[in-house]
């Protein structure tokens, strides 16, 4: 592979195909190094960091990083009802996800309930569902390449479940 060092990378790069990484520009970068890999990391590992008794009731929604007016926060959300639950298991969650990371990266947990989906659901929001369901379908069928048609199938399939 020949290096080549008259691009407009700031590294010097290599022939060839790129890593995403390196084709992204810097204040993205930067962006995803605060606050994308934590959080990205946090969600991939939940099931580890929480247990399984936890992973059933709660998901984290959000982490905001630390700056001159607050601490480090991650956002968790919790089904009604088992908010006592996460609140005993606060430090030890903490923990956990500090010794993941190697360094103190969480300093303050917040809890936000929210009520099961499956007693949410009226008939009003199902109608709705149906009409963007077709619309969708009709640009799916459209798609001429069957495997890209295949997994956007498939992909809904997915999405209905959640």
């Amino acid at each position: 592979m020949q290096f080549k060092k008259y691009t407009k990378q700031r590294n010097g790069s290599i022939q060839g195909l790129r890593s995403f990484k390196d084709t992204l520009p810097k204040n993205i970068k930067k962006v995803i190094n605060k606050k994308g890999h934590i959080y990205s990391e946090t969600l991939n590992n939940w099931k580890y960091i929480v247990g399984d008794n936890l992973f059933k009731i709660c998901y984290p929604k959000s982490f905001k990083n630390s700056n001159k007016f607050g601490v480090s926060t991650l956002l968790i959300m919790v089904k009604r009802g088992h908010e006592v639950d996460l609140e005993y298991s606060k430090k030890i969650i903490m923990d956990k996800m500090n010794s993941f990371f190697g360094h103190t990266v969480v300093e303050k947990l917040k809890f936000t309930s929210f009520d099961d989906e499956k007693k949410i659901m009226s008939k009003n929001n199902n109608q709705y569902e149906n009409v963007t369901n077709n619309k969708f379908q009709i640009k799916i069928n459209n798609v001429k390449n069957e495997k890209i048609k295949k997994a956007l199938l498939e992909f809904t399939k997915v999405f209905k479940e959640k």
